[in-house]
């Protein structure tokens, strides 16, 4: 097997006496994951619940022992989740070495997901301080970073990209795998404006005006503009596909939506994207550039209120900088009617996909699949409800099973992906909506990180509603490993499984626990008409693939190969998908 960056820094850090790090798997990390368990055998991860705890942990390891403590965090939150522990070696004098990811060094500068510059934001708690940008670096830095950390008694810090951690050791130099499209600068015409002149409408409604296969595209910055969105698409024929921060903008089972984008969206959406000629964006700069139309067979116009978002991820014919709103409706009398039937071809693939979706909600699996579990929340949650969520697993439930209709708002770290923001979100959102329902639908890896925050409602009598799905992993970095095409490491924990009900019994709250499909509705219902804060603990099957929309001949090949390595559950696998897919084809069948 090829050696790899990130095996290569942990053979040094063996070398260098290091037997334990401490650490919790993430996306930005999976090149120095693949190391840790190719050398299982001679250093020891520690799973945590929290990157503040393995940045404590490293730090009371070094002041017992003498010896350096190690811990590693993924890029964006999880890095900056380190700080609080590693400030506490700086100002204690022991030496901590941090490893923290960093996106794709072709990607940096394009306010790419997670882009943080950790190296930056740790330039005052480190002594040294790293960003690797070339394979050959390693081991020579590593072996500086551990040298300063002993001498100077402190922190030194090593933030490694994700193409460098999956590159093959000492290659010098290397390819950067950036998107494999040439940069799209800042299209000419884009003005810090309030609005979009008049001739800037004309010709954004010209370009419309001569599309055949037209689609909208909304985000975040369209919420609040649903009625002008709804009424440009009605003029243009064009299907709306909605990001996932955007998925509020119009409700879900509205005729004219496709639904999501992206890994957690859906395939009628994927497909419209390929095959549309022109593209409205509205308050969004969709940072998946691969989820978006080739640049060039596709004509776009783009609104938003900032001008630096526009034309990031593709070549912007015509921009609109201002208020989703105003815009649209400055723009809609200058759209011409056109044939529907674009339009109509995509509602049939939207039904089809809903119906395959409504199917595995089944209530009759056990263990419970946590499709049915959000569809009892969807169910049972009232109109205005507002749902916060968490990444992970958890996202692709909400994205895909969770209903927007009626008042219903959504929420969740959309750029940052952070972990554990469900709960924290659910309780500022009860303080200043106190006469609505809201609920935090959490993994039990992302509310074991920050439950105490349920003690914070109780003390203030919030009648927030958690429902925690329950797989007892870190479910969607479980699942990345797979697709990268290495076996599962450090993301399963160990017996006993967490009971988060009795913590709220125990805050004086309702909790209850659930692991029987047949006692989940009741348990749902009980919590959501609970007066005061109420959790439902809720078990469900660690081996329910989120799989995307579509599934590339990539992902496949990559899912296979992992089971060929030595997938540990891949039984328990192989049969929930060919379930699910066996569910979705009987739904085709009876339509």
């Amino acid at each position: 097997m090829t050696a790899i960056v990130g095996e290569a820094l942990v053979r040094r850090l063996v070398d260098w006496g290091v037997d334990t790090v401490f650490g919790l798997p993430g996306d930005g990390i999976n090149g120095m994951m693949e190391g840790f368990r190719r050398h299982r055998d001679r250093i020891r991860f520690v799973l945590v619940q929290h990157e503040e705890a393995a940045a404590f942990m490293a730090c009371g390891h070094a002041k017992a022992t003498g010896r350096l403590g190690v811990c590693v965090a993924t890029s964006g939150p999880g890095a900056i989740h380190l700080l609080n522990g590693l400030y506490d070696a700086k100002l204690d004098h022991a030496p901590v070495l941090a490893l923290t990811g960093m996106q794709e060094t072709g990607l940096l500068g394009s306010y790419y997901q997670q882009e943080v510059h950790v190296d930056r934001l740790f330039a005052d708690v480190a002594e040294y301080n790293l960003m690797v940008t070339n394979p050959a670096q390693i081991p020579g830095v590593v072996d500086v970073a551990v040298r300063t950390a002993l001498t100077r008694r402190g922190v030194a810090h090593l933030s490694l990209p994700n193409d460098i951690q999956v590159a093959p050791a000492g290659v010098n130099p290397y390819r950067h795998l950036g998107p494999g499209e040439p940069p799209h600068g800042m299209p000419d015409g884009v003005r810090a404006a309030a609005d979009p002149t008049d001739a800037d409408l004309r010709a954004a409604a010209r370009v419309l005006n001569q599309g055949t296969r037209v689609a909208v595209l909304v985000g975040a910055g369209a919420l609040g503009a649903g009625d002008e969105v709804r009424a440009v698409a009605e003029a243009l024929g064009a299907p709306i596909v909605k990001t996932l921060p955007g998925k509020a903008v119009v409700d879900d089972d509205d005729p004219l939506t496709t639904g999501g984008l992206g890994l957690l969206g859906t395939r009628p959406s994927e497909e419209l994207m390929r095959e549309c000629d022109t593209l409205l964006m509205v308050g969004t700069s969709f940072p998946y550039a691969s989820y978006l139309p080739a640049p060039d067979r596709v004509r776009v116009v783009q609104i938003d209120h900032d001008p630096s978002l526009i034309g990031l991820r593709l070549p912007v014919e015509a921009p609109l900088t201002g208020d989703a709103r105003r815009v649209l409706r400055s723009l809609l009398p200058m759209l011409a009617p056109r044939d529907r039937s674009f339009l109509r071809r995509y509602q049939r693939r939207a039904r089809a996909w809903r119906a395959e979706m409504a199917a595995l909600c089944d209530g009759g699996r056990t263990p419970i699949a946590p499709q049915y579990l959000m569809c009892c929340v969807d169910r049972a949650a009232d109109d205005d409800a507002v749902l916060t969520c968490d990444s992970g697993t958890v996202a692709t439930w909400a994205a895909r099973h969770f209903t927007i209709r009626g008042g219903r708002r959504f929420y969740l770290s959309g750029n940052l992906a952070s972990m554990a923001p469900g709960l924290p979100y659910a309780v500022a959102i009860q303080l200043a909506f106190p006469g609505r329902q809201v609920i935090a639908f959490v993994g039990d890896g992302g509310f074991a990180m920050l439950m105490a925050e349920f003690l914070t409602a109780v003390r203030y009598e919030l009648p927030i509603k958690v429902v925690i799905n329950n797989n007892n992993s870190y479910g969607q970095i479980l699942w990345e490993q797979i697709v990268l095409g290495y076996p599962e490491y450090g993301v399963r924990h160990h017996a006993p499984e967490a009971d988060f009900a009795a913590w709220a019994r125990g805050c004086g709250a309702f909790g209850r626990k659930v692991g029987d499909p047949h006692d989940l509705p009741g348990a749902v219902r009980a919590a959501l008409a609970h007066p005061g804060p109420a959790l439902v603990d809720c078990t469900v099957n660690p081996n329910e693939p989120p799989m995307p929309g579509k599934v590339s001949y990539d992902q496949a090949k990559s899912f296979t190969e992992a089971f060929l390595r030595g997938q540990p559950h891949k039984a328990a696998i192989v049969a929930n998908v060919t379930r699910d897919k066996l569910s979705e084809l009987r739904s085709r069948a009876t339509r």
